[in-house]
Parts: C-alpha cells; structure tokens; sequence
C-alpha cells in the first residue's frame, strides 16, 4: 500500500517550520464529518466475520475485531475459545483507572477451580511483534516518541522499525491485548485486556496485542473502577458478568451486526487523517500540524440500506 501522501505544506510543518494552512480559504478545507460522509462505498471494508467476536457484556454487545496477521497463535486460539463458549459466565473482573479492563476467568490462577480450556491450547509463543518486511503500512508523516515509524496496516495503528525488521500492534485506546505473568510466553488469549486510558505505549512490544474493539467500548470505559492499585474487584458482585462470547461467523448472515471500517489505505483516510492534524472550523486557532498516533480514530459506519 502507498504511504500516506504528504502535501508541501505538511512537509514543511515535519521539518519544524510552520505550515501555510492559513493561507488556504477555510471554505476549501472539509470537516472530518464532511470526509467520513463523502468516503465512496470502496473506501469502507467489511471486516471478516471469522476475526469478529461479539461479547455480550452488561446489557450491550462489544464488538472486538481481530489481527491474525500479527498474533496468529493467539488468535488461532481465542477462536477455539470462542467456539468452546469459554467466556460464557465469566465476568470483568478487573477496571484500573486511566488504564485497562481485564475481563476472563476471574479464578484462573487457581488450578483447582480455573475453568479448563476446552480445545484451545494451554501454551502459546509471544507473538509482541512480526516481520517488518511485506507488511502493507500506511504510514504517519508525523514523528513517534515510540517508534521509528507509526501509521496503520490492516486498520490497526502500528509502529515499525525497519532496522529491526520489526512491527508490532500499539496500545492505543480500544487496543485488545493478552493478558500474561512474568514470563512472555505465559499468555494463551484467555485473559484479555483493553485499553481504556491514556495510550500505556510503554506496552509495545512487550504484550501480545491480539486486536482492537470497534464498537461497544462505552460499555467498558464506563465500569465501575476496581481499588488501587491494579482495580481488580475485591467483591465478585461488583464484576460485570459476560453473558456470551461468540465469533460473528458462528451466527446467521441475517443475525449478524451489519459494521463497516473506513480503508486506512484510501484517500478518504489519508484526508481524513490531514483534517485531524490541522483543524481549521472556528474554534482552533493555530493549526497543528502533528498528531499522535493514538489520536487518529478509524471510523466505522452501518452500511446504507440499499448496499
């Protein structure tokens, strides 16, 4: 995929000089609304079916999608999961704030009363990062504190280091990872996280990050936080139960929840991406030229009824 095209101007703000958007009339400049709304029917995907889990938690659906092409054990795995019903009357267990939920088996730690996984297996590979090399990367023309390289492959935020031959799935905000113990083989993907704070990249590279919720995530950044200093629940009444957890592809067509994500490889995005740098409505002042990577949100949309 091409990197994401940098106009004059944007160049010019990377090299620390100060970007002539002023000189654009504001007329000629769209909203992100203004973007997402004319993005044709090809800038959007449908994500596979067999990489969506739907989790029942609380009264409402959290839809998370995964990325096989970056942890494909695991992913491999919290399919089997999926299919076991593992999830089914588990519960979230753990809300720090500023930080994660932790949602799973609350007594797997103790062998004799963690649930068995069924057949999924019980030990995994880390899988914190891939080859860099043949990765499709859309990349930020923005610096990372964290990173070489930021921008998006397969509509996940990513970081790269081509040096390294390296790239891994960054902890944004939504980001889904493996929970583990000490040792970094020690995740299976039946303890899952998800990022509910300021963006923890201290993480990188050192969690196997297995995908990234698209919708629902109010359902979890809204739970009651758990005490200081990790917000796991010291009452088990205070835990939000999981109804269910099953992958979109063990439901009916028709029973599916119809969900578009825009194409980080389109000129819909990249523009989309450049009206985020450098807001021009009339409440900002000073355009800034930059953004983080975790700032960039990639939108999702139910499809127009007619397609």
């Amino acid at each position: 995929m091409p990197a994401l095209r940098i106009l004059p101007v944007i160049a010019l703000a990377v090299t620390g000089l100060t970007p002539a958007i002023a000189d654009t009339p504001k007329a000629t400049q769209r909203s992100a609304a203004e973007i997402i709304s004319a993005a044709p029917d090809s800038a959007w995907r449908t994500p596979d079916p067999d990489n969506l889990l739907y989790a029942l938690i609380g009264n409402g659906v959290v839809i998370i999608e995964l990325a096989p092409e970056f942890a494909p054990a695991h992913v491999a795995n919290i399919r089997a999961l999926a299919r076991g019903h593992f999830w089914d009357g588990t519960s979230v267990y753990r809300s720090q704030d500023n930080f994660v939920v932790q949602f799973g088996d609350a007594d797997a730690d103790d062998p004799a009363k963690a649930k068995p996984l069924g057949e999924a297996k019980d030990h995994l590979p880390a899988e914190f990062h891939r080859d860099a090399k043949g990765l499709a990367f859309d990349r930020l023309p923005d610096v990372d504190g964290w990173a070489p390289e930021a921008g998006f492959s397969s509509g996940f935020p990513v970081a790269r280091d081509r040096k390294a031959n390296r790239a891994w799935l960054t902890h944004c905000y939504g980001a889904v990872g493996a929970g583990r113990n000490n040792e970094p083989d020690s995740s299976t993907g039946a303890e899952l996280y998800v990022v509910i704070g300021q963006a923890p990249r201290q993480l990188d590279d050192n969690i196997t990050v297995v995908g990234r919720v698209l919708s629902g995530m109010e359902l979890l950044s809204a739970t009651r936080r758990g005490p200081a200093p990790m917000g796991f629940y010291e009452d088990p009444a205070e835990r939000t139960p999981i109804r269910a957890l099953r992958l979109a592809s063990e439901a009916p067509e028709s029973a599916r929840i119809p969900l578009q994500v825009l194409r980080t490889d389109t000129q819909a995005f990249r523009d989309l991406v450049e009206s985020r740098r450098n807001r021009v409505d009339d409440f900002y002042k000073r355009p800034a030229g930059h953004i983080d990577l975790c700032n960039v949100a990639i939108p999702t949309r139910t499809p127009p009824a007619d397609k």
